[in-house]
């Protein structure tokens, strides 16, 4: 199964704070045993939502929001994608995390939807047309 595990941002990601040196290190011993273990498959920081954007949707009507977005804590400063045998197994490993952030911090994991879990609106068609997709994000890649 696969999860995406969200690192909540703080005030200091928000402000834009850079991780120290320490943390930088000891975060890439991790992802290294992360790769190791075939369960990370991707993760990335993300730029303060002082620099993002969000559309509203409604109808046919598209509005711009430009950030900073508040609260903080509901933001996200970052995230990985997972490949794991079940829950327990990425809450035993995100248990070993460093703590992302200088002071408290949350990290959240949801399960990813898998196309079985749509069960009969997921057509045949439907299913190839995402297959190909996925070839061609692999080969772009």
């Amino acid at each position: 199964m696969r999860v995406m595990v969200l690192v909540k941002a703080t005030a200091e990601s928000e402000r834009g704070d850079m991780p120290s040196t320490e943390m930088f290190e000891a975060m890439g011993s991790y992802n290294e045993e992360l790769v190791k273990a075939g369960i990370m498959q991707a993760g990335e920081g993300l730029h303060p939502t002082s620099r993002a954007h969000r559309v509203r949707f409604d109808g046919a009507t598209r509005t711009v929001l430009d950030g900073p977005f508040s609260p903080s804590g509901e933001q996200v400063a970052g995230y990985w994608i997972w490949q794991v045998k079940d829950m327990d197994e990425a809450l035993a490993w995100l248990k070993r995390c460093p703590n992302p952030m200088p002071g408290p911090s949350e990290i959240e994991i949801r399960r990813i939807y898998e196309m079985e879990d749509f069960g009969e609106a997921w057509t045949p068609e439907l299913a190839e047309r995402e297959k190909r997709l996925q070839a061609e994000i692999a080969a772009k890649g």
